[in-house]
């Protein structure tokens, strides 16, 4: 028991990254002259060693050479050889001096040693010379080995010489990799394999007093000495040997790392020990370590400062004022430093980043903690005796998050304790994995797995700003400070500091809008936000909060009249209102990067945001508030800039807008209103922005708070890591069902009335042939392909069974379209939802079931209340059979009914939900009276007698928590707060629907850990979906499957569903995604062909540019899953990726691997096809332009044999499309559908590869709609039918748009331009689409009139749009509706010009 315990004891502090502290641990001193020799050093930063270089070289090109250390002349010693391999390389120069220390003046050994980077193992030339370093190695040594296929590579070449090496020493890194420790006697074999007690105290423990795993095992391992000497003398000593080694290891110094070196030669290695018999042992010092925690400065005399009084005591009485720092008002920034580099002593960056800090007057206070939980320093050190906060911001140098490191993280703890201090939180990033010249020349930026691990962890718990401040020395692998990164990092700290300082009447607020398309009529775009109102409720907030708002509007339309009309012009003035004219001159002294821009602009002022002579910014003043227009992108009617494969820098108006924003208003801060604007899509890396960035050059010390929709982390996640801003969510519009109107109406009502006549035989075929005549006068004959032909039809020939069949095919299509969630409306930020919308949101949440949490949907249970299954009635249901379509309404009824009588106990007097009142005395009375609660009386009301109380409990529990969520609004609260320089509680984006813990709204929204989707539940939901899609495919073409399916992979999709499509892709190639021993997704593997019981589909993958920035790790699973396929030696019939990637290799001359390149995405920094904005803005002269714009666009190929790079490869990818029979593409969302938004036909692929395709065949095109749990696969042209029926002919949507007048007008213009694009694209919009919007919009002149007036210029583009659709021949008319269009865009441009 004893030997258990200390073996799980050292399991323990492994998996824990802890410091334990020495036995006798003595402290460090760190004198003034060592710290002069620091200040010194960080003087000689690095200055962008390759400014103007350009390149697409891989990741980590360094290699083992500069680590490798031969004893010159070793004198008759034995020589033993150590090889380690280490995340990071501040172990370098340590071990390099340690080693050479010991041949210098050791008489009993010398030493050979080499290092390997773990990430250089993805070179095949160092994993071989890896390989027979070990083979003749006696020592092994690894340190945070934490990524999976690095770790198996590790494992395959030391597992085999395990046995033979003298000692293998493993310190925090991936299980498999920790199993193979051998310490003599000492192993960690069985590690995760069985039980640990002490793991079991340690949950214990946490849970009982709350203290962090690590605190528990510091305390537990300063009983270690006691537990040794139970042991049997030799397990004690190689246990011993392994813990010391791993202290020494730990303190990280020569002098440490020559202690462990000396010490396993003498007790470990056979020719050592051997040479050493009869002479005396080197006595091994005591590990010299720093205390576990502690406050650091670089010039402190003495010693390290173990509370916050003692480090004050010093810096503000002796440093500040030789500093020249006043300590009464300056600004003071926590800094959190990672141990290591000091125990290393490399730690001129840190020294770097607070000398700039100190130059400009602020002081700091730098913590470290002994492993990777910061959050005890963070409380014990950034507070004064009282309680109080002693700084004003935080930046977090090490790049991990604040509790936990490569492997576990607790950022439940982390928010709490950021909570309660209140700060903002910034957490910038040394490289890892890249030296300066590697990063810089990279057009990805930061390694993937630096982003995932240091950038999307730290996220989670609410960091801000991933700035690049650090990087390593290629030849002696220390750290080295990046010069004018450390200073943007300081500048952008005290920025945040200062408005914590400043008093809000002398804030100024940038408050920036966005117009897109560029046009009059667009300005104030932001989806699902009505953002003039929602300015307008900002001003009032700021206005209370002490702001100088000045003589700010009183209405919205008064402020929206003041931003669009220049009042030195007409009334009606074509031209925005002018707040600002920079001439030439101004605009260059002040624009550094200004002449950079003039390869693709010219000189300035160029010919956008200009009057010719100087740069004009649009927008106004009112006191500190400015609310300023964002210029366009510029090129989107150039149909040649729209094709270039990379994205063109800004113009100069955009650069002269943001230098205007920060050098002349002065803004303290920017507001970017809604989602999104152009700032963050701008060229650049992709994670990790250098200076030559623009979106890092455009924004760069202002700091940035961004409105963003709830509903889009992955955008959201743009912003946040390329234009360094802090996020605030908004809530969409709740979905409420489509409803019916018109010829649907009344087929509902003749469907009732054959309900309740069915069996009535003169009645019922009549009522039936008025149906099938509705039916078709509705178009519904294209989506039921047996309707009966309404020509010849008679009811009376047919059965009754017949009559249910073809009444049940239509019932089953108008409810799809009544049940259609749509969101109705824009909403207003801070205002609370209606009790309407929350019910709504609560029926949508309530019908899923939520395994995880043990919920069943509230449909379920109704379901078995009749002894039904709700998944038999969805499939019953989808077939149309009547029974099962009736079943499926009265259920959907009840539930609602059930959801509107839990909200009507907290809906007050205005019909909106304030506040939530529990349920609790009304439970006892209505006990008393013998009925149930109001929801299960709602529901027996409907038809359910026997509905089960007690098994709605918990999913009720769930709906009220839920509906607390979304009242909890903390929009406008959030946005004072972080104007008030404070942390902005995150939280995730996604769905509130599939993930309610989306709301409360307010929240600093942060994406996912890209390592761990998909889900279990996201591959079963996928597999699902493949299965309907492979079924449906093969019932449209005489039971053959598709060998080729093209996929379009988006980043708020995968996000949302976690890697639900993802999975999809991964499944149609018979590929499964394995958990790693951590959990994490990293491993793919090959489905038996037995299993699989079908063969491969090839998979064609575009990924949007924002999912490649978010996932490109699982860009990397895809492509490792395809070349598996690939190379699997099987039939071509089974195999469709082999068999296509075969005839590729030998049409191209290349190898079966290089030729299964399946992953394409857009070149680093550039995103879309550009041909929404092509379409929307009319810029496109053919169909032919749009399809090579995508090719040209999206043709730049991931590689997981290359993975630091896109490589343009248009041959390849136009190969892989020639072959597709299939398009794909998901929904996965209520608020976003395919004619919401651009992105859906900007990167569909269908019309592309029918010009590809050898016969020119255009292939079948699906969408997948997982929006409700009847997950349903349907045709692309069904799809856009079913979009335009529920939206834009749908009164229900217009009228709900149009209450919010100028932007309604606008959003409603924006669906029709959307249904366009599918027509140019795809061409599967049905003409009875256009004609019937015409009949609304135009042939009706109230409606017409009241978009006229509402907004001219969208109106126009409304008319435009119409008149587009039928010169492209997408739209068949009658000259009389052409001329009215016509007569029209002549009014509307009168109207415009104030004529």
């Amino acid at each position: 028991m004893r030997v258990l315990l200390l073996l799980a004891t050292a399991i323990a502090v492994a998996q824990g990254f802890i410091t334990p502290r020495a036995f006798n641990a003595k402290l460090v001193n760190f004198n003034r002259k060592t710290a002069t020799a620091s200040i010194s050093s960080a003087l000689s930063v690095a200055t962008d060693p390759t400014a103007g270089s350009s390149g697409t070289m891989g990741f980590t090109a360094t290699n083992s050479e500069s680590r490798r250390v031969v004893p010159e002349d070793p004198a008759g010693r034995p020589t033993y050889k150590i090889v380690y391999v280490v995340l990071e390389s501040q172990y370098q120069s340590s071990m390099t001096a340690a080693v050479k220390r010991i041949n210098a003046g050791s008489k009993n050994m010398a030493v050979e040693c080499v290092g390997y980077l773990l990430e250089e193992l993805r070179n095949p030339d160092a994993m071989e010379q890896f390989k027979a370093d070990i083979a003749d190695a006696n020592v092994f040594i690894g340190s945070l080995i934490f990524v999976q296929e690095l770790a198996e590579k590790v494992v395959e070449v030391v597992e085999p010489e395990r046995d033979r090496l003298d000692a293998v020493l493993v310190f925090p890194s991936m299980p498999e990799v920790m199993r193979m420790n051998k310490v003599g006697s000492f192993t960690m074999k069985n590690l995760g394999q069985s039980k640990s007690v002490i793991g079991d105290f340690m949950k214990k423990k946490k849970s009982d007093d709350g203290s962090s795993f690590e605190e528990g095992m510091l305390k537990l391992l300063r009983t270690l000495p006691k537990v040794l000497k139970f042991l049997p003398s030799d397990k004690a000593a190689d246990a011993r040997t392994f813990m010391m080694s791993f202290q020494y290891w730990l303190g990280g110094s020569p002098e440490n790392l020559e202690s462990m070196l000396v010490m396993l030669g003498q007790d470990q290695v056979e020719i050592v020990k051997k040479t050493m018999e009869g002479k005396d042992r080197v006595e091994a010092e005591e590990p010299v370590l720093l205390p576990d925690k502690a406050i650091w400065h670089p010039v402190a005399p003495d010693i390290v400062f173990e509370n916050v009084n003692s480090y004050f005591d010093w810096y503000n009485k002796d440093f500040c004022p030789d500093a020249g720092i006043d300590t009464t008002n300056s600004p003071v920034v926590g800094v959190i430093l990672q141990k290591s580099h000091i125990n290393t002593k490399d730690d001129t960056h840190y020294v770097s980043l607070i000398s700039e800090l100190e130059s400009r007057g602020a002081r700091v206070v730098c913590i470290y903690s002994g492993g990777l939980d910061f959050s005890g320093p963070v409380n014990e050190f950034f507070y004064d005796s009282s309680g109080k906060p002693v700084v004003d911001s935080v930046i977090n140098l090490t790049g991990f998050a604040l509790v936990g490191g490569p492997a576990s993280q607790d950022h439940k703890k982390a928010v709490e304790v950021l909570t309660k201090l209140n700060r903002p939180y910034m957490c910038a990033v040394p490289l890892v994995f890249q030296s300066f010249e590697e990063w810089q020349s990279s057009e990805l930026g930061l390694h993937p797995i630096q982003v995932a691990l240091q950038v999307s962890l730290p996220e989670i718990d609410g960091a801000i700003e991933p700035i690049i401040y650090a990087g390593r020395e290629g030849a002696t692998g220390r750290s080295v400070p990046l010069a004018d990164r450390v200073s943007l990092l300081a500048d952008r700290a005290l920025k945040w500091s200062n408005l914590r300082l400043k008093e809000n009447k002398d804030k100024k607020l940038a408050i920036t809008i966005f117009s897109f398309p560029p046009d009059k009529g667009n300005v104030g775009t932001a989806a699902y936000l009505d953002v003039f109102n929602s300015i307008n409720a900002v001003l009032k907030e700021l206005k209370g909060e002490g702001y100088d708002i000045g003589e700010a509007p009183a209405t919205t339309e008064e402020l929206i009249d003041s931003v669009l009309n220049d009042k030195e012009a007409r009334i009606s003035s074509p031209e925005l209102n002018i707040a600002y004219r920079m001439s030439v001159d101004e605009y260059s002294d002040l624009t550094p990067y200004a002449q950079d821009l003039e390869e693709n602009w010219g000189p300035p002022p160029g010919n956008l945001n200009s009057d010719g002579q100087n740069l004009v910014i649009y927008g106004k003043q009112f006191g500190n508030i400015f609310i300023g227009v964002q210029p366009s992108f510029g090129y989107e009617g150039d149909p040649m800039r729209l094709l270039f494969a990379k994205s063109a820098s800004p113009h100069h108006g955009f650069a002269a807008y943001y230098t205007y924003l920060e050098k002349i208003f002065g803004a303290d801060a920017v507001l970017h209103f809604g989602t999104h604007g152009s700032l963050e899509f701008m060229p650049g890396k992709q994670v990790g922005m250098s200076g030559t960035c623009y979106p890092d050059r455009l924004i760069h010390s202002i700091p940035n708070i961004y409105y963003y929709a709830a509903n889009n982390p992955s955008e959201a996640t743009i912003a946040k890591r390329r234009s360094y801003s802090a996020t605030i969510s908004y809530l969409t519009p709740p979905a409420e069902n489509a409803g019916l109107y018109k010829g649907l109406k009344e087929l509902k009502e003749l469907i009732s009335s054959y309900q309740g006549l069915r069996g009535n035989e003169g009645r019922g075929p009549a009522i039936l042939n008025s149906i099938v005549s509705t039916a078709w006068t509705c178009n519904l004959d294209k989506d039921i392909p047996d309707l009966p032909d309404v020509e010849t039809f008679d009811g009376k020939a047919t059965t009754a069974e017949e009559r249910d069949y073809i009444v049940g095919k239509v019932y089953q299509r108008i409810m799809e379209i009544e049940s259609r969630l749509l969101p109705c409306g824009l909403h207003t930020v801070g205002v609370p939802p209606t009790a309407e919308e929350s019910v709504a949101t609560l029926v949508n949440i309530a019908q899923l079931d939520r395994a995880e949490d043990e919920i069943e949907s509230l449909n379920r249970v109704i379901a078995a209340s009749i002894n039904r299954d709700i998944d038999d009635i969805y499939r019953g249901a989808n077939n149309g059979v009547l029974a099962d379509v009736e079943m499926n309404e009265k259920i959907t009824m009840a539930s609602r009914a059930a959801v509107g009588a839990l909200v009507n106990l907290s809906t007050d007097s205005d019909g909106r939900v304030k506040e939530v009142k529990e349920f609790d005395l009304g439970a006892m009375f209505n006990g008393l009276m013998g009925k149930g609660k109001p929801w299960t009386e709602a529901i027996k009301k409907e038809g359910f007698p026997d509905v089960n109380e007690a098994r709605m409990e918990k999913l009720f529990n769930y709906l009220e928590f839920c509906l607390k969520q979304i009242v909890a609004n903390n929009e406008l609260g959030a946005l004072t707060n972080a104007l008030n320089g404070a942390y902005i509680r995150p939280g995730p984006g996604g769905d509130p629907i599939r993930n309610p813990d989306v709301l409360p709204t307010g929240a600093n929204m942060h994406s996912l850990d890209p390592q761990s989707i998909p889900t279990a539940a996201a591959i079963e939901c996928a597999n699902n979906v493949v299965e309907k899609l492979l079924d449906k495919l093969k019932s449209e073409n005489d039971g053959t499957y598709p060998e080729s399916v093209a996929f379009t992979l988006w980043g708020t999709d995968n996000i949302k569903t976690y890697g639900e499509s993802l999975a999809q892709v991964l499944a149609l190639a018979g590929v499964r995604p394995v958990p790693d021993s951590i959990g994490r997704v990293n491993k793919v593997e090959l489905i038996p062909l037995e299993d699989l019981g079908r063969p491969r589909i090839d998979v064609v993958v575009s990924c949007s540019g924002v999912f490649r920035d978010l996932f490109i790790n699982q860009m990397n699973l895809m492509d490792r899953g395809i070349k598996l396929a690939a190379e699997a030696d099987e039939p071509d019939e089974m195999n469709f990726v082999r068999k296509h990637a075969k005839a590729q290799a030998e049409e191209m001359n290349i190898s079966i691997r290089e030729a299964s390149c399946r992953v394409f995405s857009n070149s680093a920094g550039s995103y879309s096809a550009n041909v929404g904005i092509a379409i929307e803005n009319g810029g496109w002269e053919s169909e032919d332009q749009l399809q090579n714009q995508f090719l040209e666009r999206k043709g730049f190929a991931f590689n997981a044999d290359k993975p630091g790079m896109m490589e343009q490869q248009a041959d390849m990818f136009k190969a892989a499309l020639k072959t597709v029979d299939v398009t794909f593409q998901n929904l996965d969302s209520s608020e976003i559908s395919l004619t919401d938004v651009s992105h859906y036909y900007d990167s569909d692929p269908t019309k592309v590869v029918q010009g590809l395709r050898d016969d020119k065949r255009k292939p079948m095109s699906f969408m997948a709609d997982t929006t409700t749990a009847n997950a349903q696969v349907r045709s692309l042209s069904e799809t856009v039918r079913l979009d335009a029926r529920t939206k834009l002919l749908n009164p229900k949507f217009i009228e709900g748009m149009l209450a919010t007048g100028y932007e309604g007008t606008r959003e409603i213009t924006k669906r029709l331009r959307n249904t366009l694009g599918w027509s140019a694209t795809a061409g599967e919009v049905d003409n009875f689409v256009y004609e019937d919007a015409n009949d609304v919009f135009i042939n009706d002149e109230d409606m017409q009139k009241r978009l006229l007036e509402t907004n001219p210029n969208a109106f126009r583009d409304m008319v435009t749009t119409f008149l587009e659709a039928n010169g492209r021949g997408y739209w068949d008319t009658d000259e009389e509706n052409i001329e009215r269009l016509q007569e029209l865009y002549q009014e509307a441009e009168d109207r415009i010009e104030g004529v």
